[in-house]
């Protein structure tokens, strides 16, 4: 099965391609359908979500996946939240993974409570249309580091520390991290849903 993915991001690509790889489906990102990237109006991941995978479908014709995921910081409130993408830019940064982390570091600057979230909310849809959409979400704690430290993964991999391994997400190898990751997790409750519902 082709499915469309709601995302221009490379690194989601590969993750997910390798997730649902048990159900032998074919993600095509959208951007290489000349598919520009939806709106994202709404201040939660699920209703972005959704609202990225119908557009998707809607142009493409095909079903369609998306995620809308993002950092929650405890000492923020639990922002950025959906605004993580373009968090940077509020400070004067251009968009990008780099500033994003830089600007993490230097709010957080300061600050003794460093916990914080990743939260991957995946929507799939079989058309525009559909009435029955399957949600997943996932989420894991950990706590912002210092400084960056690790060289895979993309986003905050390289401050996300997680204490069950003394290491951050950008250091663990690409198979521990995404056993593990929000995204992991969300993508292990869409392959049960996609299986018993589409397939």
């Amino acid at each position: 099965m082709k499915i469309v993915l709601a995302s221009h991001n490379a690194g989601k690509l590969a993750e997910l391609q390798a997730m649902l790889a048990p159900l032998s489906v074919t993600l095509v990102r959208q951007g290489d359908l000349g598919i520009a990237e939806a709106d994202e109006p709404f201040r939660t991941f699920v209703e972005n979500a959704l609202a990225k995978a119908r557009h998707a479908s809607r142009l493409s014709g095909l079903p369609a996946l998306a995620d809308d995921a993002g950092l929650c910081v405890d000492a923020f409130g639990g922002l950025p939240g959906v605004d993580t993408a373009f968090y940077a830019t509020q400070f004067g940064y251009e968009k990008s993974d780099a500033n994003n982390v830089r600007a993490l570091l230097e709010q957080l600057q300061g600050h003794a409570q460093r916990r914080a979230a990743l939260v991957s909310t995946l929507v799939a849809v079989r058309s525009a249309e559909d009435p029955e959409p399957l949600i997943a979400s996932g989420r894991v704690v950990g706590e912002i580091a210092l400084a960056p430290v690790g060289e895979k993964g993309f986003g905050f991999d390289p401050v996300m520390y997680i204490p069950e391994f003394g290491k951050t997400f950008a250091q663990l190898p690409v198979e521990t991290k995404n056993a593990h990751s929000h995204r992991g997790a969300a993508a292990k409750q869409m392959l049960a849903l996609m299986r018993a519902q589409w397939l």
